[in-house]
């Protein structure tokens, strides 16, 4: 039986202010939901204009109950993360269609079989002779269940899935049963299945022709198929973890060096015998010398090489003033992991530059650091940085910061402030999610200690993962940056981010260069290059100089290393992309 609509005063606000978005936080309302027999209260039938829908985090939510797909018809965002459903408690209110749905996050519920609606065994033949039931699905993710296969009724299903995430679960081969006899996925670029026992990469991986991002990291393959150099668009793979025969190929794969391997692929390096290898690699060499021959092959590689963005790293060693993170243990029980590095060469002056600069951080927080629930990212004006820092944490009530565009305050008053915002926003605009720093707040709930990067004079100059200092805020004129990343998820998930953020400052910095734009504000002086130069008037405007990333470590109190950035291991996921200069 449903829980009555008076014990759910979030759905009334959410009907009265006729709202588009609505997130229940698991553990406000588990109790409630375990009084209504484990299933959604019957009062969310009754708001046919929600857009985008969360539950996540309560244990205590066991079945969708019936009727949710066509009470709900404008939902495009589904996200039921680490409750207890199973196929049994989804199927009746996945049933039908849910023609706009293009987000459906189902990881962490203890799935072991996909339910009928998904392409599950018992509704494949059924599914053959019906219409998609998500035709505009873009993203599934299906990560931490108990997943040991999916059928093509998933193909079927979801035709024009964009990324489907099913790492930690239980899956033995891939794409194994996925892909059905005609084609399928057509739009599918970005596969993830990490930690799983995976034993066997099928050819029919090739079957995939938008495949740009391949995740296979900590399985059992002890090979790789050639087919996998067929697949025409992919970038990235990521293979770490496995224990792959050909030590060559392993080598090259915890390098992270996707062409490499596909092109080690392509030459039959998987076990091919060395009369084979042999003959390829004689053709090769003719192909070469003919192309060679006729002027092609050296201009292109003159193209790729000018167009290739490069990045120069300082070691530390080589450094005469290095930055030091010291980390305190309590961090340890609320955001333990941290990243840092110094960016030098940047040049946010021309036009919109900053602008951009911003945008893409923004962009970041939204997908690679999943709304900042995985990760987050700071980044500070290096010259108003002064170190050593000091990563910490501090009582809501005794943390004080400058927030960016605000006067210095308390945490514990900052968030009290931010949560009325919302509130008077909600009412505005009528929606339950809202924007800016507002929507992050959920993540501290419940913390005795807030995280917290503080300075050598004792200033708080980040406040993660809710904001900023105004003290060391970005400005047009900056040239340095200080780049910081914290997750209370992993350590190897905030390298990761880092990887990200530093190419996708490099592009930004490449577009600035290449597109001349006036400068604005109160900047007159003229459009700087990047990175650090002096330029003749006769000198080409157009000449490229490497941003420099600097390396900084991070210690605990006694001085012994935990995180050294870059690493020799660093950056080599956007290494197809980026020139690394070490």
């Amino acid at each position: 039986v449903a829980a009555g609509a008076a014990a759910w005063p979030e759905l009334e606000a959410a009907a009265r202010e006729r709202r588009r978005e609505l997130s229940l936080p698991g553990a406000a309302v588990s109790e409630r939901v375990a009084a209504g027999g484990g299933r959604l209260p019957a009062a969310l039938l009754g708001l046919p204009l929600l857009q985008s829908l969360e539950l996540s985090g309560c244990a205590a939510l066991r079945e969708l109950g019936p009727g949710l797909a066509a009470a709900l018809p404008a939902l495009h965002t589904l996200v039921l993360r680490c409750n207890a459903l199973g196929p049994a408690g989804l199927g009746p209110g996945l049933g039908g269609q849910l023609p706009v749905l293009r987000l459906l996050d189902l990881s962490g519920n203890g799935l072991e079989e996909l339910p009928a609606e998904l392409g599950g065994a018992e509704g494949c033949g059924e599914q053959q002779q019906q219409p998609a039931a998500f035709p505009q699905l873009r993203s599934l993710n299906l990560s931490g269940n108990r997943l040991r296969e999916l059928g093509p009724g998933l193909a079927r299903a979801a035709p024009q899935l964009q990324a489907l995430l099913l790492s930690g679960n239980r899956l033995r081969a891939l794409p194994g049963r996925l892909l059905p006899p005609a084609a399928a996925f057509p739009l599918l670029s970005r596969l993830e299945a990490a930690d799983n026992e995976v034993e066997e990469l099928g050819a029919d991986i090739a079957a995939l022709p938008a495949l740009k991002s391949l995740d296979l990291a900590n399985n059992r393959l002890t090979e790789l198929p050639a087919a996998l150099a067929d697949c025409p668009r992919l970038k990235e793979a990521n293979f770490r973890g496995n224990q792959l025969r050909d030590k060559r190929l392993e080598k090259m794969v915890n390098g992270c060096q996707t062409k490499a391997i596909l092109d080690y692929l392509r030459a039959g390096g998987r076990g091919k015998g060395k009369g084979e290898n042999a003959r390829e690699e004689a053709r090769k060499k003719k192909r070469e010398k003919q192309q060679k021959k006729d002027g092609g092959e050296g201009e292109q590689d003159e193209l790729e090489a000018v167009s290739k963005l490069l990045v120069k790293v300082l070691h530390v060693s080589e450094n005469p003033t290095p930055l030091v993170v010291k980390v305190s243990p309590g961090v340890r029980d609320v955001r333990p992991f941290i990243v840092c590095c110094v960016l030098k060469g940047v040049n946010l002056n021309p036009g919109n530059a900053l602008k951009r600069f911003l945008t893409a951080q923004t962009k970041l927080h939204e997908d690679i650091c999943e709304k900042r629930t995985a990760a987050t990212i700071a980044t500070h004006d290096l010259q108003l940085v002064k170190g050593p820092l000091t990563y910490d944490v501090q009582p809501p009530g005794e943390l004080k910061i400058t927030p960016l565009g605000r006067k210095e305050i308390k945490a514990k008053d900052l968030l009290r402030q931010l949560q009325l915002e919302a509130e008077e926003q909600r009412k505005q605009k009528k929606r339950q999610n809202v924007s800016g720093l507002h929507k992050y707040l959920q993540l501290l709930d419940g913390k005795d200690n807030y995280p917290c990067l503080v300075d050598a004079e004792g200033v708080v100059i980040s406040f993660p993962p809710i904001t900023n200092s105004e003290k060391t805020k970005i400005r047009k004129t900056t040239r340095d940056l200080f780049l910081e990343v914290t997750s209370d998820t992993s350590l190897q998930i905030c390298k990761d981010v880092m990887d990200t953020l530093i190419l996708k400052i490099a592009e930004l910095n490449k577009f600035t260069l290449e597109n001349k734009e006036e400068g604005s504000g109160s900047d007159n002086e003229p459009d700087a290059l990047c990175g650090p130069v002096n330029v003749n008037p006769g000198q080409n405007t157009q000449q490229s100089f490497p941003l420099v990333v600097e390396q900084v470590r991070v210690v605990d109190t006694d001085g012994n290393l935990k995180v050294l950035y870059p690493s020799k291991t660093d950056l080599t996921t956007v290494s197809s992309l980026l020139t690394v200069i070490r």
